[in-house]
């Protein structure tokens, strides 16, 4: 690759960071309600996915210090939105899952975000617009193939 390749890629990579950073941010402003902070948010999307972990996971996964997700967890648990069950493998942790109601939540939050993103999309684009950003998705996808 030469220098002229080199460069335009490197754009390229920042451009896509900026533009996905301000599309997360603005998809989790959209999916949640005034209760709740971003990292609240975060955290409910990302049990939402299925996931279970203690609270040392769940601070890893979101790159945050233990005492923060602790903070974090008994907001959720505050609202009803998580419960707390002992680790069979470990018996001094406590696992973390959604509620019903944590689950209902996380759900209307996520379509609330489709939602928004198909309309936003159809409201600033035309079908070939669409059609590029639709390539584009095609390509970038390729990056988490390999």
């Amino acid at each position: 690759m030469d220098d002229v390749s080199q460069t335009n890629a490197a754009e390229v990579a920042r451009d896509l960071r900026v533009v996905f950073s301000r599309l997360r941010r603005r998809m989790q402003v959209v999916g949640s309600a005034d209760d709740l902070t971003p990292s609240q948010v975060a955290v409910l999307t990302r049990l939402g996915k299925g996931e279970i972990g203690s609270a040392s996971t769940l601070a890893a996964a979101e790159g945050v210090r233990p005492q923060s997700m602790a903070a974090t967890l008994a907001a959720l648990d505050q609202h009803g939105l998580i419960r707390r069950t002992p680790d069979p493998d470990d018996g001094r942790r406590q696992l973390v899952d959604l509620t019903e109601a944590g689950r209902e939540r996380a759900a209307g939050d996520r379509e609330a975000r489709a939602e928004w993103l198909a309309t936003s999309l159809e409201e600033a684009f035309d079908a070939d617009e669409l059609a590029t950003i639709g390539q584009a998705m095609h390509l970038l996808g390729r990056l988490t193939e390999q």
